[in-house]
Order: structure tokens, then C-alpha cells, then sequence
């Protein structure tokens, strides 16, 4: 098993507190964060990071948000016009949007944003496939006529899951989306203030002050309107869960995304923190293969590790002792949405027997290839769930390597498609937040169109013509009779590894009011 503490130690060796606190202006009312991870990645199109994805949130608006039942509403959009049998779509922006640089926000960079975005998302190319043509006939419009209706046109322009839609110039939107845009030039309510950032240790965002919000709606995940109540946030990266307790304590730090189980009871008996889940849908857990290389180039090796593994044990480590922080068995879609099902589940659920599994392993041809499992040291459920994967990969007779390192540089690592000795990877486990495991458009990880697929690039033809069937399915039960074969499929071929449902905390001071839920969002927040 991995030595929890060697990681821990080498997460406490990183860098610690920037130096100085950086000048300020005077009276400056100013929110402290404690992020899960250094940004290491900054374009949102290029990573599926949440990290990434919650600093996207703060420098781009969205043409749609979600509401608390993931109900699409309009955002930059002021509202839509249905054409032509369902094949023409027509959109209006509101009026005063306008860009960091100064520039208005105009249809065409929606049209470009668009483009980018749908290249690296599943849901994106769902909708591309089916578009005959988008234009921009004016500034605050743009059009996308289809081939065919497309049911999830407004859910494709909400997507918040990672890679997140959001609206940049035309001119950013522009660039190969393999390659990070040179400007962090925005729509939103936050400007990234590249001048003080200190990679490893500090990211610093003001408020925009010409951004206009919606001025209709609540502010509920990423719908309503989004008013700012800081002029600056600055996340900072602590050396430990030890600094960023004593600083959460004596009112260093106003919020700490993700602490980690063992320090809860401290903040619990502490009365200026309170807790409160991040999420009402949990996060999902994931064990991700890569299909490229042996041996999980094997479907049959794959599923050897399915049988043997136990989610429980996955959850006890990440999440505790306590039932309330987790939930099994679990499938491909997040319990209690409409898709979740119980087609194949027995690969997960059947008594398990380990050394009939190892006899498997070697009938399904595994040669003892070197497996290399990304095992980050500064995120704490991905260290427990590292944990448990190596332990049953030796258990099973694996020859495992454990590449430690910070989660920026598994982020960094898991897009190389290269053999493992020439430093490419075998497995990493990651956690997905529940909403974006709601769909089969918009689950990544079973996203199984090769080098179009989701990191590990699994390629199963089936599950292609099942996804493609459930977008054009015209009722609910079609759909969630399509949902059950899918998940019946990507058990049956070991596309990932599903881990489990845990339902990770936050903490913030008590002084720290009107958070918004289901996403790390700082419009809203204020101070009382």
C-alpha cells in the first residue's frame, strides 16, 4: 500500500505561503481561499480539472446556467426563438455585456467559444454532428441551424461540467484547442490578475466592475445573477492541512474547499467554522484506465480488476467510517437522477475472491507489464483512493509503480498518450462532481470514441451507437432504457472503474454568508 505519510510528506516539502502579501488597495474588501490544488492549467478547454474549471467560472460568463433541478436558464443569452420544425435556433444576447478588455461580447464570439469548446466535449460533439451551420447575423445574435433537432441544444450551452462553455473573444476562441490561449481575457464577473500570480502558491482575481449581472432570478448554482461582493479573492496554497487548520482558525482564511476527514472534528467544535456539503449530488469515483497501452489495453484484464475491487473499501478511505459521507453500490450514473440503473451491477456487487481473480488475471493474458498508477500527494481523497487502487493492483499480482507527484502534474501527465517507458501511465484515480454523471452525453469516462475519448482514449464502437441512440430517444423511459445498456456495457467492457458516491465538505467562517451550492462559485458570497 502507499505510505500515506511519504505522501503527505512530500505535499508538505512543496512550497508553502507566497512570501510578503501583496500590496492592496486601502479598505479593500477582500475574500481568503484555500483551493483544493494549484491552477497549474488556466484555459478551460484544455483540461478537465475542477480546479481549472472553478477558475473559468470566475474569469467567463456562460450563455446558460443551471438551476438547483439542472434545469437550463438563460445567462448571457437573453432569450431564444424556436424555428423551422426544431432545426433552427435563434439567440439573443442581453444588452451591456462586455469583455475585460473593454470590447462588447458579439454573437460571433459566442459562435467561436462554441466551436472551441464542442471540439474537446462530448456533448459538444453530439450537438456539432447535427449542425449544418451557426452564424452571427448581428452583435447580440447568433443562429445554429441543424441537420436534425437536437432535445439538448440548451443543455450543451449550460455545460458547467469540465470542459465548462464559456464565452471568450473571437480572437482566443479561435485558438487550437489542444493548445492554452494566450490571454486570460474574460466575460465574467472576475478579472485574473496575472501580475500577482505565483504559480504553486498564489492565484489573485478582482471584481470586474463593468460586468452586469442578470437582473432577474436567484442565484442558485450557476444560474441568476451573479453579484460580486469582494473587490479582490486570493487562493492561496498551503503547505499542509495543519497550516491551512490553524489558518482557517484564526481567521487567516476565510473558506477551505476541501479539508480533509481527519481535521473535521477541530472545525466541528470550533464555532466561528461551519461545514456544509459541496454538493447535494456527491462526487462520483473513478478509477480511469488507459486503454492505449498493455495491460489495460485488455478488456479482460480490466474487468479482472472490476471483480476483485471492493467500492466500500474505496469509500473508507476517502471519506471515512461515517455511512453519511458515501454511498454503494454504484453504477455509471450518480444515484437518484433519472439514468441511474442497475443493469450489470453484479461485476461489483457479487462476493468477491481474490485469488480467483488472480488466477484470472493470468488467464486473461497479463505478462507482468509495469502498470504506473498516478498517485497525487496534495489532494487527500485522491491520496486514499490512490491508496486503495495500488493496494488491490498488488494484491491482485500486479507490478505497480506509484508515480507520486502534485495533482497539477497528474493533470499534466494523463494527456500523454506515449507507452509507459517513455513516461506515459497506466491508471489514476479522480473524482467527477455528481452533475456532470447525470447523462450518458455527459459522462466523460464512458466517452469511448478513441482518440476523441475522454484521457485513456477507450475505444468501444457499442457504446458510441448507444450514446447516440439516447440523444435522439423522444421519451423518458426510451432513455432510461438505453441508460441501463449503456452501463450494462461499460461494466461489461471495464471502460473505467466506478469507486463509488462520496459526499466531500467545505468549510467556510461563519462571518462568510450566501454561498452559492453545487458548484465553487464566489458571486454571491459576501461577509457579515
Amino acid at each position: 500500500m502507499i505510505n500515506r505519510r511519504a505522501l503527505l510528506g512530500a505535499a508538505m516539502a512543496g512550497p508553502g505561503l507566497a512570501g510578503p502579501a501583496l500590496a492592496q488597495p486601502a479598505g479593500a474588501r477582500v475574500l481568503r481561499y484555500i483551493p483544493q490544488a494549484d491552477v497549474t492549467v488556466l484555459d478551460p478547454v484544455v483540461t478537465t480539472a475542477y480546479i481549472t474549471r472553478h477558475h473559468a467560472l470566475m474569469v467567463w460568463d456562460q450563455l446558460y446556467g443551471l438551476d438547483a433541478q439542472l434545469r437550463p436558464q438563460p445567462q448571457m443569452v437573453a432569450g431564444h426563438r424556436l424555428e423551422d420544425d426544431g432545426r433552427l435556433w435563434r439567440f439573443t444576447l442581453r444588452e451591456g455585456l462586455e469583455f475585460h478588455d473593454g470590447e462588447m461580447v458579439r454573437g460571433r464570439d459566442c459562435v467561436a467559444s462554441i466551436k472551441r469548446w464542442a471540439q474537446r466535449d462530448p456533448l459538444g460533439q453530439a450537438l456539432m454532428s447535427r449542425v449544418a451551420e451557426m452564424a452571427a447575423p448581428s452583435d447580440r445574435e447568433f443562429t445554429i441551424r441543424l441537420h436534425r433537432p437536437f432535445g439538448a441544444m440548451l443543455d450543451a450551452l449550460a455545460k458547467v461540467g469540465p470542459p465548462a462553455l464559456v464565452v471568450m473573444p473571437e480572437r482566443l476562441a479561435n485558438t487550437d484547442p489542444a493548445r492554452p490561449v494566450p490571454e486570460m481575457i474574460g466575460s465574467g464577473p472576475f478579472r485574473f490578475k496575472a501580475d500577482e500570480r505565483v504559480a504553486g502558491a498564489r492565484t489573485v482575481y478582482e471584481r470586474f466592475a463593468r460586468y452586469k449581472p442578470r437582473e432577474d432570478g436567484v442565484a442558485v448554482w450557476t444560474s441568476g445573477p451573479k453579484r460580486v461582493h469582494f473587490d479582490r479573492v486570493e487562493w492561496t496554497v498551503m503547505p499542509d492541512g495543519g497550516t491551512s487548520l490553524s489558518a482557517m482558525r484564526n481567521g487567516e482564511m476565510d473558506w477551505w474547499e476541501n479539508p480533509p476527514n481527519d481535521l473535521l472534528p477541530p472545525m466541528r467544535r470550533d464555532r466561528n467554522i461551519a461545514l456544509a456539503k459541496i454538493s447535494p449530488l456527491g462526487s462520483m469515483g473513478t478509477g480511469v484506465f488507459n486503454h492505449l497501452h498493455p495491460p489495460f489495453n485488455n478488456p479482460a484484464i480490466r474487468r479482472v480488476v472490476l471483480e476483485a475491487m471492493r467500492q466500500q473499501d474505496f469509500m473508507v478511505a476517502a471519506a471515512g467510517v461515517e455511512p453519511e459521507g458515501w454511498q454503494v453500490p454504484v453504477g455509471v450514473f450518480a444515484p437518484g437522477t433519472p439514468m441511474a440503473n442497475a443493469a450489470g451491477m453484479e461485476v461489483l456487487t457479487r462476493p468477491r475472491d481474490l485469488e480467483a481473480s488472480r488466477r484470472a488475471l493470468l488467464a486473461a493474458g497479463y505478462k507482468g507489464e509495469k502498470v504506473v498508477l498516478l498517485a497525487p500527494t496534495d489532494q487527500p481523497v485522491l491520496v486514499a483512493l490512490s491508496e486503495v487502487a495500488r493496494d488491490l493492483l498488488v494484491r491482485l499480482g500486479f507490478n505497480v509503480e506509484a508515480a507520486v507527484s502534485d495533482w497539477g502534474t497528474v493533470v499534466q501527465r494523463r494527456a500523454s498518450t506515449e507507452p509507459v517507458e517513455k513516461g506515459g501511465w497506466s491508471m489514476y484515480q479522480t473524482t467527477w462532481n455528481g452533475v456532470d454523471m447525470v447523462n450518458p452525453i455527459g459522462t466523460q469516462v464512458i466517452r469511448a470514441n478513441g482518440a476523441r475519448a475522454f484521457f485513456g482514449w477507450p475505444s468501444v464502437p457499442a457504446l458510441e451507437t448507444l450514446r447516440d441512440a439516447w440523444l435522439d430517444a423522444t421519451s423518458l423511459a426510451e432513455q432510461q432504457r438505453l441508460a441501463a445498456e449503456i452501463q450494462r456495457v461499460a461494466l461489461e467492457q471495464a471502460v473505467f472503474m466506478p469507486t463509488g458516491q462520496l459526499f466531500g465538505l467545505s468549510a467556510h467562517r461563519r462571518s462568510i454568508a450566501d454561498v452559492v451550492t453545487g458548484v465553487i462559485a464566489f458571486w454571491n458570497v459576501r461577509r457579515v
